[in-house]
């Protein structure tokens, strides 16, 4: 079984369930005790800057606030390179906790022993 989880969520508020099952699932698996890396690439990019993911909502859903912080609290929460850059979004921008990196780092993260990567 893997011992890391590399989640990649390319959906935001236009994909509303595809997004909060990639937030859901790494959220179940910090709380399994599982290495998680999450990133936001797409429209899910937004979900960095801070009241971003309160506007978000979906009905039966646990609240992105939510699981947003127990990522940060037993996670990695990563804004892709390129995504923030066409979005003017800074790294004094984010949440704390959030960190701006490129496909380099997520394709090291990714190929990692022990790793698996999931797309949403």
């Amino acid at each position: 079984m893997a011992k890391k989880l590399v989640i990649k969520v390319t959906a935001g508020a236009d994909a509303p369930e595809r997004c909060s099952q990639a937030f859901t699932v790494a959220a179940v698996a910090v709380a399994s005790g599982v290495e998680v890396s999450l990133w936001l690439t797409g429209e899910s990019a937004w979900f960095a800057l801070p009241g971003r993911a309160a506007e978000f909502e979906l009905p039966h859903a646990a609240p992105l606030p939510d699981l947003i912080d127990s990522l940060l609290a037993g996670g990695r929460i990563t804004l892709c390179t390129q995504c923030a850059a066409r979005r003017d979004i800074t790294e004094k921008d984010v949440i704390e906790g959030v960190r701006i990196a490129g496909a380099q780092v997520f394709v090291q993260e990714a190929m990692t022993d022990d790793t698996q990567a999931l797309v949403y």
